[in-house]
């Protein structure tokens, strides 16, 4: 771009309105669009905070809701961009169903070009605040409900927490054992209207089958032996609030199908009972298992699935998120310090080292049990690896040289990107949203041009 304004994409097919637009918002570095490749192309290679998108873009055989279809790819490529859809007048379904998939807000034609210009700024400023404090809190490596990370994809997990928090959409959290599941599962009740009621949780694995009916459901006084009194299950114990089912994937056959009939009916039968009691709850569950894989073999109802997976979450373990296993490591040590009345017990270089060439089979879960050991057991002012019970690993200096790291992966890109575009150099620079010149010298500083 030629100058310091802030990019906006315009996306329109009628040249009149988007000669009105570029007047309109003299104030940005306006981007124009007509269609969806040109317009996914643009949002590449610029990257812009806020989009406009007229969802009347003509239609083509093979994609008959061009606008929709282009939304969502939108959002899926920059999740925090925020796109104002533009409808025809009178069109609020198709508004309100843009809305229900993630744009920011929108428009009726024909409008008031200082009506869409307030819009288009506010759009603007939310983007920079939310900005602001996602760095504000990557500096700090936390992420809300007590979750601590740097990495990435884990603090997307987060964004899509706080997003569908807000609604009554059933969570499943997918990962390995001890990678923070029930912490995320807190995360969505306690940024959900339902923050003020009870958060109930109950692990399905840890419960005898015969036993783990009663637990979920309840029962009346005298339905079995011992029953001496009417004992309310969890479900209903959750009632206004959320339910957490941890590892769902071992939920027995028999109680999948009563499940089941609770999610599509909403009421329950104590056992014993003969009375529907209705009860409103949020349900969010989790396993480490593929519950997939699991219907494929006729272990677990493809029904149930569906119905638990309305938004699926997966989480990844400790092994894959970068930086994240020191940093937790920091966390937890002062945690346990404090706790059992410590002064200060910084990590030693050895102990990172360690630390970070762990793969940790055990997730967070294991990493917080070695810091309380290594706080309890250490008899020096600072802990090593040994505090840990970690065998020592040797640094790698030359893989903090952000120069080469860059450069391997620049060079990684580039021949990925060109091994998907069959060597097209038109198509490769608009997926990597650099001009043709700057991606011929790419390939020449990596010796890539033949």
């Amino acid at each position: 771009m030629s100058d310091k304004r802030k990019p906006l994409l315009v996306v329109e097919d009628d040249p009149a309105l988007q000669k009105q637009m570029r007047w309109a918002f003299d104030a940005y570095e306006v981007l124009t669009a007509s269609d969806r490749e040109s317009a996914i192309a643009q949002l590449r290679r610029f990257e812009p905070a806020v989009v406009t998108m007229d969802l009347g873009l003509p239609p083509k055989p093979d994609e008959p809701d061009v606008g929709f279809e282009l939304l969502q790819e939108t959002l899926s490529l920059s999740p925090d961009t925020k796109v104002i859809v533009i409808t025809g007048q009178h069109d609020r379904s198709n508004a309100l169903r843009a809305i229900a998939l993630g744009a920011y807000d929108f428009c009726e034609k024909p409008f008031q070009p200082e009506m869409l210009t307030l819009v288009v700024e506010r759009a603007f400023r939310l983007y920079e605040l939310q900005e602001e404090n996602r760095k504000l809190q990557a500096a700090a490596g936390v992420s809300g409900s007590g979750l601590i990370t740097r990495d990435p994809e884990m603090q997307k997990v987060w964004r899509t927490v706080e997003k569908v928090a807000g609604t009554n959409a059933t969570v499943m959290l997918l990962g390995e054992s001890g990678t923070g599941k029930e912490l995320l599962a807190r995360g969505v009740h306690d940024n959900s209207p339902r923050k003020d009621r009870k958060f109930v949780a109950i692990n399905c694995a840890a419960i005898p089958e015969n036993l783990l009916e009663s637990e979920l459901f309840g029962y009346e006084k005298g339905a079995f032996t011992g029953a001496v009194k009417q004992t309310p299950g969890k479900i209903e114990l959750a009632s206004g609030g959320t339910l957490f089912l941890d590892e769902i994937g071992d939920l027995p056959m028999s109680l999948q199908a009563k499940l089941l009939r609770f999610l599509q009916e909403r009421v329950i039968e104590r056992i014993g009972g003969r009375e529907e009691l209705a009860v409103d709850v949020r349900i969010v569950c989790a396993t480490h298992q593929d519950l997939k894989a699991l219907a494929g073999e006729g272990r677990f109802r493809e029904d149930l699935y569906y119905r638990l997976a309305e938004i699926v979450l997966r989480v990844p373990p400790l092994r894959e998120r970068k930086g994240d296993a020191s940093l937790l490591a920091h966390a937890f040590v002062r945690r346990f310090a404090a706790e059992n009345k410590r002064s200060t017990l910084p990590l030693l270089p050895d102990a990172i080292d360690a630390i970070e060439a762990h793969p940790w089979p055990g997730n967070v879960r294991e990493l917080e049990n070695c810091a309380k050991r290594a706080v309890i057991m250490s008899e020096g002012s600072g802990l090593n690896a040994e505090d840990f019970g970690l065998q020592p690993a040797e640094a790698t200096p030359d893989a903090f040289n952000l120069r080469q790291v860059r450069d391997e992966a620049e060079k990684s890109t580039v021949v990925r990107v060109l091994g998907r575009v069959n060597g097209n150099i038109s198509k490769a620079a608009e997926m990597l949203g650099v001009s043709r010149p700057t991606l011929y010298d790419l390939m020449e500083k990596y010796g890539l041009r033949s």
